[in-house]
């Protein structure tokens, strides 16, 4: 047992330095784990709310159009470049043909010169029949405090039974 009392030895406090060092340095890994994971969850917040409003708008692109058409010859598609300028008063930027959940659709009448448009090809396209060309933009405001905006613009082409007027 003499043996034993001569490996006692006085510690110096390395293993507990070393103890605290490692404790510090798997703090320091956990919290910029955890920041990370944060900005994680906010881009994907972001790319939840950007696919929401994408759905909504798509949506309501579809149910204004389903709207106009179902107007039959009183949808807006059937008027002129010179009708919709006179109804948006000169606005530029189209008219507004539907408001609707904080989403708002106008409207723009392509046809800019003195003869009609063709209509696109289609697997029935009648020769000589001309088009409406339009361009429907419909907007949404998303995200918290409305900051961000999306936009989908949609082409629309009404077929016109008589020269600058619809059926």
């Amino acid at each position: 047992m003499a043996y034993l009392k001569q490996s006692r030895k006085k510690q110096q406090g390395v293993v507990l330095i070393t103890a605290l060092i490692m404790v510090i340095a798997v703090t320091g890994i956990a919290v910029t784990l955890m920041s990370s994971s944060s900005i994680d969850i906010k881009i994907t917040n972001a790319a939840q709310e950007r696919e929401v409003a994408e759905n909504e708008l798509i949506g309501e692109v579809q149910r204004m159009i389903s709207d106009e058409a179902n107007q039959g010859a009183n949808n807006q598609f059937f008027l002129t470049p010179d009708e919709v300028t006179a109804i948006a008063d000169g606005d530029d930027k189209g008219m507004v043909i539907a408001n609707h959940a904080d989403m708002q659709s106008k409207m723009t009448n392509l046809n800019k010169g003195a003869l009609d448009l063709e209509c696109p090809r289609r697997f029935n396209f009648t020769a000589g029949i001309s088009c409406n060309m339009l361009q429907v933009a419909t907007t949404i405001e998303y995200g918290s405090k409305s900051k961000h905006e999306l936009t989908i613009v949609t082409g629309i082409a009404q077929e016109m039974a008589s020269v600058s007027k619809g059926i």
